[in-house]
């Protein structure tokens, strides 16, 4: 069993993708929170957890003193979870998106200096090894300094619940995966976005689940956004199609094939002669939630930081809020 401990809030269907992991990680799974608490035990019982069950996270956290918590619960609950497992002494690592608000995040960040405590967030989508392979490629300025992002995000979810009712689905719960990669591929932050949401003739859902989105970022680069959750056929990958242009070459990664690249080569010639790169062999280990883990748990043992914590995530999710912005006021937003 490894030395650090954890305490589990929320055990809804998401808490699938955390149990083998935590278990795979040996983490003490001390205690798991839910206000459904015979879901909570239904769960325990699935992972033959042996586990502390109750609805109050407080007294949960008092009696078991866990070193960390996972936060896994609906993002209208995230500040106040965070928060309070924060004020407890606890570290956080939680999933996306870190809140329902800029003013909600702020708080969360302040909480995290105010305490001394560590709180990430989830961003599984750095944890492929593709996209380690792709950023490579960029960081190394393979196809020469970088100029452009291209990303398309087609799907038909019919998820029912919460999403259904949520005032932008698309942006809020996923679109943020996909704003996050881009910062993760390019190295660099948003500095302002112009953007349109819609609900297509057909949509399922009550909010907007259509996006189309131009980012101004650091360094001259472009990143453009295409998304929608309600688009039937053809779908895209989960982490979405990508084309990636620099002023030498570009780089494609689409249906999470091996990413192709190819670089211009000669001087003359109405198109110049091209030349076929070869992608950086992958060496991830650990891929989607249990990278993140590994992450925190290597800071709780040596203190190394995390390339997730809060204060650097909360520049993806400022994205986010600054989509929703300009699509309601029609004009092109900083982002702060």
């Amino acid at each position: 069993m490894a030395k650090e401990s954890c305490v589990i809030v929320g055990a809804g269907g998401i808490s699938n993708a955390w149990f083998p992991p935590l278990i795979a990680e040996k983490v003490d799974i001390r205690g798991v929170v839910d206000l459904d608490v015979d879901r909570a035990r239904a769960q325990c019982e699935k992972y033959e957890i042996e586990a502390e069950i109750s609805d109050n996270q407080t007294a949960m956290l008092k009696k078991t003193r866990p070193d960390f918590v996972v936060d896994l619960t609906v993002p209208g609950a995230h500040c106040k979870v965070v928060c309070s497992a924060l004020r407890s002494g606890c570290h956080v690592i939680g999933e996306k998106p870190m809140a329902n608000s800029m003013t909600e995040a702020r708080r969360m960040v302040r909480t995290s200096e105010q305490t001394g405590r560590m709180y990430m967030v989830s961003q599984s989508r750095r944890w492929v090894p593709r996209h380690e392979a792709v950023r490579k490629m960029v960081a190394g300025r393979k196809i020469g300094d970088l100029t452009t992002l291209n990303c398309d995000f087609f799907m038909a979810c019919h998820f029912g619940g919460f999403r259904d009712q949520m005032e932008s689905p698309l942006i809020l719960d996923m679109s943020i995966h996909h704003f996050d990669l881009a910062r993760y591929l390019a190295g660099s932050d948003p500095v302002a976005v112009y953007a349109l949401e819609t609900s297509p003739r057909g949509s399922w859902y009550a909010g907007d689940a259509a996006a189309s989105c131009i980012f101004e970022m650091t360094d001259g680069v472009t990143f453009t956004y295409r998304g929608s959750w309600c688009a039937e056929g053809l779908h895209t990958s989960w982490q979405g199609n990508w084309r990636i242009t620099g002023e030498r070459g570009s780089i494609l990664y689409e249906q999470d094939q091996p990413p192709v690249a190819q670089v211009a080569t000669g001087k003359t010639g109405f198109t110049r002669t091209l030349k076929d790169l070869k992608p950086p062999r992958e060496t991830m280990k650990h891929e989607g939630m249990r990278g993140s883990l590994r992450e925190m748990l290597a800071f709780l043992r040596n203190g190394k930081l995390p390339q997730t914590e809060c204060h650097d995530n909360i520049k993806s999710l400022a994205m986010v809020f600054g989509v929703m912005k300009s699509a309601r006021t029609g004009r092109r937003v900083k982002i702060t």
